[in-house]
């Protein structure tokens, strides 16, 4: 329990701006309008293809015998890989409504 107190006390910096981020988003996102905030949503989903270059980069640094990394880094990637497919379906969901449909 020391051990945490202490890491928290060394990094009371980077907590504070982790909860200001937070609340910030939080105020950010209340503001958009809802026709909005699916397309938004879907286009930064997809984008969020970083999370997995990052992920598996931290897994080809990370020691062999380092199984919190791996299972972190393993982790990573398949939530990103889900949130990736995630926007894609919706963004192919969304453009599905503009097509034309054929007259019977």
């Amino acid at each position: 329990m020391e051990q945490v107190i202490t890491f928290i006390g060394e990094n009371i910096k980077v907590f504070y701006i982790l909860i200001l981020s937070i609340f910030l988003g939080v105020e950010v996102i209340s503001k958009v309008p809802s026709i909005l905030h699916t397309p938004l949503m879907s286009g930064a989903n997809a984008i969020h293809g970083v999370v997995i270059v990052g992920a598996v980069i931290v897994m080809g640094l990370a020691d062999s015998n380092d199984y919190v990394s791996l299972v972190i880094g393993l982790l990573a990637v398949i939530l990103g890989t889900l949130n990736v497919v995630g926007g894609f379906v919706v963004t192919d969901r969304m453009l599905e409504m503009f097509k034309k449909k054929p007259k019977s």
